[in-house]
């Protein structure tokens, strides 16, 4: 069990490690060498200019002017000064949204702090409940005795914290309320003043329904041409690429290769380089590396000449889905937000992601098979959490020394050397833990994406929904549960099954000290970590060493990245949650939590201006999200103390504490009533005047011809060998009418340009509408 003194150890670490991060990174960012990896949005804006390109010779490389040394903290007050519209407009309102997640913890904490300090410390403190229990045999430490712990059962003291939860609930709904009710605000103004984009005009539609006697392309005009007649515009089908795609990106690492090797053949004229032919050219045949690389390259291109042109002309190739363009953004919101046949099942259509957030691998994957691959992954995912609850088990045996000691004794000599001791029992969990979730993330993200997530938002936003729930369950109940059994070991074993409840309900509040020392490894150390960019650093300098020779080459070796929700948000909610459930509980928790919201703060938007750039823009379209699992933690610490209050003998408080995960449930349900529609649907209302006011601007806009090529697959687009993305794009066709080759027409009511008569989807309908 962690003392006041395996923490100090703790922070002490800590704390140096994030002051050595943030004294390498006020050095490093000054260098004109690096300036393309600390502000990388700015060269891609056009409005920074390398400072290695003019001047001596030294002072390309190193910053010889000892001033900027001496304010080398400087970032961080020019980091909080870009007002939110301006940093809205720089980097775009999913930047700024995610933003306001650390400001609501600060929000919410620093007044649920200041009241659990001011009241719950002093009630828990004044009482000596532990140390009775110490001589029962339960482990404890000192830091426990600012817990709930220390209180003795039945105790009156206990609606001094039945009060202060109604109080933080109330305080924590407040907040956010009003931030829901900002951040739809900030949505609705943001998709009213954005520029014309491609998926405002644009619905994706799935489960085309196969038709014998029309191509798929022909199909969608047809269909929507008839349900959609004074709206629609255009459509693009969806093409299965990806193996097109899988070749030119080995083409494309061919061409990395033999320029690294040309540029070192250049520099040393004597030899020509060579190279095995094996996996990771350990073994093989040993070849010319440059005349290698370019037989490759001529194979690959052979290749991806008739991939593509297998890609245009085989039918099979065609997936029954299609990018549907309107001439408005009413008749694109109508379309995406009803339903298209009598079939629910067909013909389904929702708004297109924006052409950069499309992720296409995804698009080529039948529709039928998703309910099938999401099932695989549900269960894979159910069996990932069960099985990773055995190196949470680990992670708890070193945070719980004194439970293994009275287990172990043999062990003690070696672990009660004072500073092996602080050390194991104040920093390595934390660091433990921090190892084993390294490579969750990607897990989670191969996952998302074969279940076939049609953009990269949404494939983050499942991926973080996930890493949410394994966070809720492994790293916060799996380390209570676990923690528990192992600190209580000798108590679990030796009493009766009746008394196990009350030793838990004891147990759950001094596992505060293990999420301490998780929040100063992550929050503190991690969070200075991140500033650092030490591996975007490295990469960065080894390509620009080895493969840069022109300046397009090296904005390519520029890797800015972007903000990554799908590891950031969830690792934000486990703070919500172990402030809202310890609040409460063990009040002592909460100023490290402080420390994590305001120096994240501050350090993300330090980033978000300078490095990150975002690769798509959802208009805070997460937000629900981020809303809905900050509820969810009120209501488990709500639901904990509950639990904590029947251990206590404190049942008379029941029906008080029952009220509100009442309350909260109901105010979840207002809340997503009244403001979750703008994140789901847009108001024909916004719609309309949109395109009022556009038309009125630009009365001559060739919509069709901005829409035309918007959502054709990227390698039709990039690759530079060949102009075939124009198969692709339809040309200009004035005409209304569709040439039909269906042989019994039934969904053409109008006149057909091949058979110049019209057949009704409803023959007696419309021959009586017909009659004179």
């Amino acid at each position: 069990m962690a003392t006041i003194a395996d923490i100090g150890v703790s922070a002490a670490l800590n704390l140096f490690g994030a002051f050595i991060f943030l004294i390498a990174f006020a050095l490093l960012r000054i260098q004109p060498f690096n300036d393309r990896v600390y502000f990388p949005k700015w060269y891609l804006k056009g409005l920074r200019d390398s400072p290695s390109q003019a001047g001596a010779f030294v002072r390309k490389f190193v910053n010889v002017d000892f001033r900027s040394y001496v304010k080398f903290l400087n970032w961080m007050p020019t980091a909080l000064k870009m007002p939110e519209p301006e940093l809205i407009e720089h980097a775009g309102l999913d930047s700024a949204a995610y933003l306001r997640i650390y400001l609501i913890g600060l929000k919410i904490f620093v007044p649920i702090t200041v009241l659990a300090w001011v009241v719950l410390v002093p009630v828990n403190y004044t009482n000596d409940t532990l140390q009775l229990a110490r001589q029962s045999n339960v482990t404890s430490s000192d830091i426990d005795m600012l817990s709930i712990s220390n209180i003795p059962e039945k105790s009156q003291r206990f609606w001094s914290h039945i009060v202060m939860a109604y109080a933080f609930t109330f305080w924590t709904c407040y907040v956010l309320r009003k931030e829901y009710e900002n951040v739809a605000n900030m949505r609705l103004q943001f998709l009213a003043s954005a520029k014309r984009r491609p998926d405002q005009f644009t619905v994706l539609v799935r489960n085309v329904p196969p038709d014998p006697d029309e191509s798929v392309s022909e199909l969608v005009e047809h269909f929507f041409l008839v349900n959609h007649p004074d709206n629609y515009l255009t459509n693009q089908v969806v093409v299965n690429a990806n193996k097109l795609a899988k070749l030119v990106k080995q083409k494309k690492k061919k061409q990395n290769w033999l320029v690294y090797y040309e540029h070192k053949y250049s520099r040393n004229n004597a030899t020509r380089p060579f190279m095995k032919t094996g996996f990771l050219g350990l073994w093989g045949q040993k070849v010319d590396a440059i005349d290698h690389h370019i037989a490759e390259i001529e194979r690959l291109s052979k290749e991806i000449a008739a991939e593509r042109e297998s890609v245009v002309t085989d039918p099979k190739a065609i997936m029954p889905a299609a990018f549907v363009s309107f001439k408005t953004r009413w008749g694109a919101a109508v379309c995406a937000q009803t339903q298209q046949s009598r079939n629910p099942t067909s013909w389904l259509t929702e708004w297109a992601p924006e052409p950069r957030d499309v992720y296409w691998d995804n698009l080529a994957i039948p529709y039928v098979s998703l309910a099938v691959r999401r099932l695989i992954m549900g269960v894979s995912f159910f069996f990932l959490t069960f099985f990773f609850m055995i190196p949470i088990a680990i992670v708890q045996g070193f945070a719980s020394i004194a439970g293994i000691e009275k287990a172990a004794p043999f062990l003690k000599p070696i672990i009660e050397i004072k500073i092996i001791k602080s050390i194991v029992q104040g920093f390595l969990p934390g660091i433990a833990l921090k190892l084993f979730l390294i490579f969750l993330p990607s897990i989670l993200m191969i996952m998302s994406k074969f279940e076939g997530f049609t953009s990269i938002s949404s494939l983050e936003r499942r991926s973080a929904s996930r890493y949410y729930i394994f966070n809720l369950v492994n790293v916060f109940l799996g380390s209570i549960i676990a923690g528990s059994a192992f600190e209580q070991l000798d108590t679990f074993m030796n009493q009766s099954a009746n008394d196990i409840p009350k030793t838990i309900g004891v147990a759950i509040p001094i596992k505060a000290t293990f999420f301490i020392s998780y929040i100063m490894v992550d929050g503190w150390a991690g969070i200075a970590g991140e500033i650092l960019m030490l591996k975007p650093l490295i990469m960065y300098h080894l390509k620009n060493f080895f493969l840069v020779k022109t300046e397009k080459d090296r904005e390519e070796a520029m890797d800015a990245g972007s903000l990554g929700f799908n590891t950031g948000e969830p690792r934000i909610q486990l703070y919500f949650l172990l402030g809202l459930v310890y609040s409460t509980v063990t009040p002592l928790l909460l100023p490290f939590i402080l420390v994590f919201f305001a120096f994240a703060y501050v350090v993300f938007r330090h980033q978000i201006i300078n490095v990150y750039n975002q690769e798509y823009e959802s208009a805070a379209a997460f937000w629900p999200d981020v809303h809905k699992r900050i509820l969810i933690a009120l209501i488990i610490s709500q639901l904990l103390l509950m639990g904590l209050m029947s251990t206590k003998g404190a049942a008379q408080s029941t029906p008080f504490l029952i009220a509100l995960p009442v309350l909260t449930i109901w105010f979840y349900n207002f809340t997503g009533g009244r403001y979750e529609p703008a994140f789901i649907r847009y108001p024909l209302q916004e719609a309309m005047i949109k395109d009022t006011l556009e038309h009125a601007r630009e009365p001559n806009l060739n919509l069709k011809g901005y829409l035309q090529s918007a959502y054709i697959h990227p390698v039709f687009k990039n690759d530079d060998d060949d102009d075939h993305d124009l198969a692709f794009a339809k040309k200009e066709d004035e005409d209304v009418l569709v040439p039909t080759k269906r042989q019994s027409r039934r969904n053409t009511p109008a006149p057909s340009k091949v058979s110049g008569g019209s057949s009704p989807s409803l023959p007696e309908a419309v021959q009586e509408h017909q009659e004179p």
